[in-house]
């Protein structure tokens, strides 16, 4: 009895927590995973994520895109884990386009929520069916889109012939002063794959980069580029002079979604979590950061009309020109030689 009422010496103490903590480390996390890059989804909604999920962020989306791999991999192979695999992993459609390679069809489940999909405006369909054959079942939650548009900074001369779209682009006094995207599918589809209309586009290039293009446009060493809508909307109040233009002819559009992998814990997706992304007040705030959920035109206007004219005139386009936009299916290998023959030769010749 002496020796269990003995006091424990600091010493003792730090090793007994010290081993507690390599136990904790040890022992499977509980709780399915939300699977995502760093600011892939927005704090808001991110927050409200309910127990016992957790979210578990990676640098970037082709950390996620890799480790979603290994773990399918792990899984073909050997029974999983529990608490390993991820039960949803956020990815935009880009990148999910490049979860098959290899793995065959074992990669993602349906998703398995039919209610929350017939809230869904019909241009989210092949999107949600991952571009496979129309009746095939839903793969993806596609919960965000954004429209690839030009941004203009102190360029009134250029707005003003905005009816132009994409064709302002290669007006001779944005030579050097363009920041185009970093994917050559995006210079290739705005130009619709005209050989001559890109070889004009690519020499007015300042960079290819929108993850940094915002800077040089805000810095002044741009006058132009060409970025997803959603990092331009909460710019519209802060910074006057900045414009947005959508062309009247339509734009390629990105896609943010969410993925069931196929090894997933058994826990069903957070339908009720899933489903606060489409009503307020989670959804104003989302359209505040520029995340716009595809739902009815007619369901999105008492929220968008709430912001500033210009903005809620972007937040809320009208089903005519939503129709003449377009998603990005994935490319089979001979396209994607073609499209990168076509884009070197182009090239600015030195």
């Amino acid at each position: 009895m002496a020796l269990l009422s003995a006091p424990l010496s600091r010493r003792r103490l730090l090793q007994l927590g010290l081993g507690a903590g390599l136990l904790a480390a040890c022992r499977p996390a509980e709780g399915p995973q939300l699977l995502l890059a760093e600011g892939e989804l927005p704090a808001a909604w991110l927050k409200q994520l309910p127990d016992p999920w957790r979210s578990q962020p990676l640098a970037d989306p082709a950390a996620v895109q890799q480790q979603l791999q290994a773990v399918v991999k792990q899984g073909v192979q050997h029974k999983a884990q529990p608490g390993v695999q991820p039960g949803l992993v956020a990815l935009s459609d880009g990148w999910a386009s490049g979860l098959g390679s290899g793995l065959g069809p074992k990669v993602l489940q349906p998703f398995g929520a039919p209610r929350l999909w017939a809230r869904l405006a019909p241009f989210s369909a092949e999107v949600a069916r991952l571009f496979g054959p129309a009746g095939t079942g839903e793969l993806a939650f596609p919960w965000a889109y954004s429209p690839w548009v030009i941004a203009l900074r102190s360029r009134p001369d250029l707005l003003a012939r905005r009816q132009e779209g994409w064709a302002l682009l290669l007006d001779p006094s944005l030579r050097g002063r363009l920041v185009l995207p970093s994917s050559p599918r995006i210079s290739l589809e705005i130009v619709k794959g005209d050989f001559a209309q890109l070889e004009r586009l690519r020499a007015q290039a300042l960079a290819y980069d929108e993850r940094d293009g915002l800077n040089l446009l805000l810095s002044g060493k741009a006058d132009a580029a060409v970025l997803p809508l959603q990092r331009l909307i909460p710019l519209q109040r802060r910074d006057q002079r900045l414009a947005v233009i959508w062309p009247e002819s339509g734009a390629p559009l990105s896609w943010q979604l969410l993925l069931r992998p196929a090894a997933s814990p058994p826990q069903q997706p957070p339908l009720e979590w899933l489903g606060a992304v489409l009503e307020p007040p989670l959804l104003e705030q989302l359209l505040a950061r520029g995340w716009v959920p595809p739902l009815p035109q007619a369901e999105l206007a008492p929220a968008a009309r709430r912001f500033p004219a210009a903005m809620a005139a972007l937040l809320l386009p009208g089903d005519a020109l939503l129709q003449r936009c377009w998603s990005l299916p994935p490319l089979s290998l001979a396209q994607q030689l073609a499209q990168q023959n076509l884009w070197d030769a182009a090239a600015p010749r030195s």
